[in-house]
């Protein structure tokens, strides 16, 4: 027959061939038993050592790809011998390779037959010789297993692997032809848009088209969550997207987007519902409208491992956890299970796993191949071993980025790439360490007490690494390492730990530059003197950039952005990154911004500021009853402020936020500010009240703030200071002034939620009145002065 012009392609549906493999080879137990492995630099510098022993003409890293129907299987072969017509798949491990897992074995397996396949259409081959090739990183040896095969048999492997395959990418295309016709005809779920939502909502959608990056400032109250996810959907079928990450720093913004997903699929509902009565003409009888359509559209939350494990007692392998016996056995059926449900959250997720005797954790992380729209913390897209990152990498997906309060993305990728080791941990780990180890061990802390002689404060910065003291650690972690590839069943937590923070430390030390500190914190005296190393991260902006350019668009949003370019500097933003300043739903009437100018809280004025602070906030609460709060730079500058306004007001209820409080207590605190209540909250500025809680209306009418935010001065800061300087030239803006007011302006807006709230906000502090303080605060703000 001949090809119509003009008609449509058939869809392709595109894998790797790694994933193919996992699919459709892996089997038997979940198996996570303590086996070190060799570090993503170990393996590139294993492969490459692998490939220069081979002759002159063998080829590296062949592309290869071939069709099996609908499906194109596409990837990279590690090497081929043309003269020996030998196709390499390199792995690298360290020690006794008997004790890989057998399934690990048949997965690597499979994945050299799929591409010697390949190889062969490619090259017009009639046979291959193939070749396991196991390098061992810690003796540099090499193990080959190797098997001829006929073209013809590795065409028939090839069929089966994309046959067992096949009907789940027929399925998958069908729901994404399903999904795509339904967010094309998504509209917003409300009547109309909150003003300044749709001013977001335009940003976001813009930035897809464009595919950039996009820093937003947007005002609490006009639905951030909703006003961003709703135009990536739409982007999603119109710009042919895979998947769309929303990515928050705190439990509540993760729950806020599960919930936006609900009324975005309820209201899909509610739409096809109406439009099927008005079609028909009659209601549909109850049944059929308990079973409305929904937004085919899957939703996965990923959490952490402590919070999923259901046996946090046993280990994750088939002869310790009944979850992990025959996980793979079982994750088929589960998988499919899942993808019948469109919220995976935590509770979804857990009761599947648990119907079908799999681990609710892993079966998470097998269902972020499939779902639409992943919610998670920051770290699972922009940490180091990020596992959003790494399958957008391996699968080649398109994907769009929504990163929910994003003034957090500073200082939480600052802690991504940092690492910490403690020598009073290595003194105890060398009395307890096996006697092969200590050796090494003792190697690290001569070079350590070598540093600490040196140095005669508490704090020093190494202007670059100490040399020694590396090739020592280096030494020790290939040590542990080799130790445990011989001795897998050693159980040691404290053996574990230092190996996990040495290899951590040593990781990070390859890519030390002028964004990094290498600084020694020294403490106590004689037998009890201790000392911390710290690879401190300034400057994110150098591992945070691969991740920008691997999404089709990355949307940073928050109520303090400002000044955008100390996001877009710190954190590596593209430079067509687009910045939109959503204007603000409230009007200056509805809060009063007044300014103590008359009072100082710097660190040798506090004890002269508190009856200043105590007389004002007791007028404030005497003029206008209510629920406030009122915030701090420390607890101890907290607790004394309290003491002495319930002295002097003991009329007015006061309650304080605990040092180390748990979930308990802070919904105990929260539970105060009902809407009949009266009463001050005491709490600490930058904590876990000053963002990310709702109070509207009555619930809190005022806050009194009694500091500009500014981390404290200290050697550390003062260092990070000296390098945003070096930089960036704003070295106290950068380290002090941008993050201090940025605490601020998140404490002030708890006040105001929605366009019918009322109230006030003191910034106490003369600062507060400084021309470059006030260019800082909401454009919408009415400042007054008080001078008295």
């Amino acid at each position: 027959m001949d090809e119509v012009v003009g008609a449509p392609s058939p869809p392709v549906y595109t894998v790797a061939v790694r994933a193919l493999c996992e699919f459709t080879a892996k089997a038997g137990d979940l198996d996570l038993r303590f086996t070190p492995t060799p570090t993503a630099q170990e393996g590139i510098a294993g492969h490459a050592l692998v490939a220069s022993r081979r002759g002159d003409g063998y080829e590296k890293e062949i592309s290869l790809s071939g069709e099996f129907g609908p499906l194109r299987v596409r990837g990279r072969a590690d090497g081929y011998d043309p003269r020996r017509n030998q196709l390499e798949e390199v792995k690298t491990h360290r020690g006794d390779l008997s004790r890989m897992p057998d399934n690990h074995r048949r997965l690597h397996w499979a994945q050299l037959r799929v591409y010697g396949h390949l190889l062969c259409c490619a090259r017009g081959l009639d046979e291959l010789r193939l070749a396991l090739v196991y390098f061992d990183i810690g003796s540099q040896k090499e193990t080959l297993l190797t098997e001829k095969a006929s073209a013809a048999s590795l065409k028939a492997f090839f069929e089966e692997q994309c046959g067992r395959f096949l009907a789940w990418a027929e399925q998958e295309m069908l729901h994404r032809g399903a999904r795509d016709a339904a967010l094309k005809a998504m509209r917003f779920p409300h009547a109309s848009f909150r003003p300044g939502q749709r001013q977001l909502a335009e940003a976001m959608y813009k930035a897809s088209t464009r595919s950039c990056a996009l820093l937003a400032q947007a005002p609490t109250g006009i639905g951030k969550t909703v006003g961003s996810l709703f135009p990536l959907l739409k982007a999603t079928a119109e710009h042919g997207l895979d998947r769309v990450f929303f990515l928050a720093a705190k439990t509540s913004g993760r729950r806020m987007a599960l919930d936006a997903v609900a009324t975005l699929a309820r209201a899909h509902g509610d739409a096809m519902a109406s439009r099927t009565q008005a079609h028909d003409g009659a209601l549909p009888p109850p049944s059929q409208a308990r079973a409305r359509p929904l937004l085919p559209l899957r939703t996965l939350e990923l959490v952490a491992r402590s919070t999923a494990c259901e046996h946090p007692d046993k280990a994750c392998h088939g002869e310790s956890c009944p979850l992990a016996k025959g996980f793979y056995d079982r994750l088929p059926a589960a998988r499919g299970a899942a993808l019948l449900e469109p919220m995976l959250d935590k509770a979804a997720v857990r009761e599947v796993a648990l119907a079908h005797q799999v681990c609710p954790y892993y079966l998470g992380s097998e269902l972020a191949r499939w779902a639409d729209v992943i919610v998670g913390d920051y770290n699972y897209y922009f940490d180091i071993s990020a596992s959003l990152y790494s399958l957008t990498m391996l699968n080649d997906w398109q994907v769009s980025v929504l990163a929910d309060e994003a003034h957090n993305m500073v200082s939480r990728a600052r802690k991504m790439y940092s690492a910490e080791l403690e020598h009073a941990g290595l003194r105890m780990l060398r009395k307890t360490a096996p006697e092969t180890l200590k050796k090494a061990l003792d190697r690290v802390h001569k070079q350590w007490n070598a540093l600490e002689k040196e140095q005669e404060g508490e704090y020093l910065v190494h202007q670059e690494l100490p040399e020694k003291l590396m090739d020592a650690l280096q030494t020790a972690t290939t040590a542990i390492g080799d130790y445990y590839a011989e001795h897998p069943t050693h159980v040691d937590e404290d053996l574990q730990r230092f190996y996990f923070d040495a290899m951590n430390f040593a990781r990070l030390a390859e890519s030390f530059g002028q964004h990094s500190l290498f600084d020694i914190t020294k403490s106590g005296s004689g037998t009890r003197s201790n000392s911390v190393l710290c690879l401190r991260n300034i400057v994110p902006a150098p591992f945070l950039k691969p991740r920008f350019e691997a999404a089709r668009s990355v949307a940073l949003f928050s109520a303090t952005l400002s000044p955008w370019n100390y996001y877009s500097d710190t954190l590596g933003m593209p430079a067509d990154t687009a910045w939109v300043d959503v204007e603000s739903p409230f009007i200056a009437e509805q809060l009063s911004v007044r300014v103590a100018g008359h009072i100082s809280t710097r660190y040798q004025h506090r004890e002269r500021s508190l009856r200043p602070i105590a007389a004002l906030m007791g007028e404030q609460y005497a003029r206008q009853p209510g629920n406030y709060l009122a915030f701090f730079s420390s607890f101890d500058y907290m607790e004394k402020a309290a003491a002495l306004f319930a002295q002097v007001h003991p009329g007015v209820p006061v309650w304080l936020q605990e040092r180390r409080m748990d979930e308990a207590g802070r919904e105990h605190f929260l539970a105060r500010f009902h809407a009949d209540g009266r009463g001050i909250g005491f709490a600490v500025l930058g904590g876990s009240f000053g963002e990310g809680i709702d109070l509207p209306g009555a619930r809190l009418i005022g806050a009194f703030i009694a500091t500009l935010g500014l981390p404290q001065l200290n050697p550390v800061n003062e260092q990070i200071r000296q390098r945003m300087d070096a930089i960036f030239g704003a070295g106290y803006d950068y380290t002090y002034l941008y993050p201090g007011l940025q605490k601020v302006v998140q404490a002030a807006g708890r006040v105001i939620r929605t366009e019918t709230d009322q109230g006030t906000v003191h910034l106490i502090d003369d600062r507060f009145a400084r021309p470059e303080v006030r260019a800082l605060l909401p454009a919408w703000w009415r400042v007054e002065r008080r001078t008295d």
